[in-house]
């Protein structure tokens, strides 16, 4: 099982926001970008702090992040990924279910997910 590498620097996620391709789901927004030749995708999430207080949005990263890994495996590699939450959904939505069905939902029209 490989670790989950990060985007850290707002460079890089500048860079997928700009140069990548936009999809969206009723509770993420999600931008990727195939940049990497590498065995290895790269993941940022940001929760505006418009959404909630702290200790929520850390939450909602929490759940993007558990089902992102529970996903890895079927990913294919070389991709830069940033999940954005959406500003107007309700926190009281963010379910493990519900994001892991919009993520499922996202990779799998966009052909990420093998």
């Amino acid at each position: 099982m490989l670790k989950t590498t990060t985007l850290k620097k707002n460079y890089e996620f500048k860079n997928v926001l700009t140069r990548g391709k936009y999809c969206s789901g009723k509770y993420v927004d999600i931008y990727y970008l195939k940049k990497n030749n590498k065995n290895f995708n790269r993941i940022g999430i940001a929760v505006s702090v418009k959404v909630a207080k702290a200790n929520k949005r850390n939450r909602i990263k929490r759940l993007i992040r558990e089902n992102y890994r529970l996903l890895e495996k079927d990913i294919n590699y070389g991709y830069e990924i940033v999940f954005l939450w959406k500003k107007k959904q309700d926190i009281e939505n963010a379910t493990f279910n519900n994001i892991k069905n919009d993520i499922v939902k996202i990779f799998l029209e966009n052909n990420i997910i093998k």
